[in-house]
């Protein structure tokens, strides 16, 4: 599968032929769903915590009288009080799960493969611009067509691309080890640099 080079400029710079191993699988929906769900579960801090009844402040004696009227309470820390412990609430816990590196690498592919048939992956001959200003790459970015894109390069992103960029909202820039399908899915352009297509063929295929 070939595909047309671009440049920053908005010029043709030659062709590019894609792996088809790794760029034209078909479209599953589910193992996508399944990365999504991993990677955003993985993420999640876990730290929610409220205060049970062990944990909060109050004295234990008993309230009153066991006998002579009123409810039988044995502690102000129940939850039915006022400053009392809270029932069934969140603790502190783990929320990431386990997913197969087989799985993992072909959610990958798969998702590289939905931007190649949706006509949404582009691939460019490098990201480098003469000077770091967001001005100038805003210009650029919009003779491209390029509203809501994620970049990613080679081995490491050219810092003076990096800087300008870092300010335009729905822009991404990654180096193509932190390729991944949550970003991929979250932006409308994929950008691949050349030195990307190459690394993530060797690193995918």
């Amino acid at each position: 599968m070939k595909i047309a080079v671009t440049s920053l400029e908005n010029k043709k710079a030659g062709e590019v032929e894609l792996n088809e191993a790794v760029f034209g699988l078909p479209v599953r929906a589910d193992l996508l769903a399944r990365m999504v769900n991993y990677q955003l579960a993985k993420r999640r801090a876990g730290t929610h915590k409220v205060k049970e009844r062990g944990e909060v402040r109050g004295s234990t004696r008993k309230i009153k009288n066991q006998k002579g009227g009123g409810a039988r309470h044995g502690s102000i820390r129940a939850n039915i009080f006022r400053g009392g412990g809270i029932v069934h609430g969140p603790r502190v816990q783990d929320h990431s799960h386990d997913l197969p590196k087989k799985v993992r690498l072909l959610a990958l592919k798969t998702a590289l493969s939905a931007k190649a048939a949706e006509g949404k992956l582009v691939v460019l001959d490098n990201a480098e611009v003469k000077e770091p200003k967001t001005s100038a790459l805003v210009k650029q970015l919009s003779a491209l067509g390029w509203s809501s894109a994620l970049v990613i390069d080679g081995a490491s992103v050219n810092e003076g691309f990096a800087r300008a960029s870092r300010n335009i909202p729905c822009v991404d820039v990654l180096p193509q080890q932190g390729a991944n399908v949550f970003d991929i899915l979250r932006r409308d352009t994929l950008v691949l640099t050349k030195d990307a297509v190459e690394a993530l063929e060797a690193r995918l295929k």
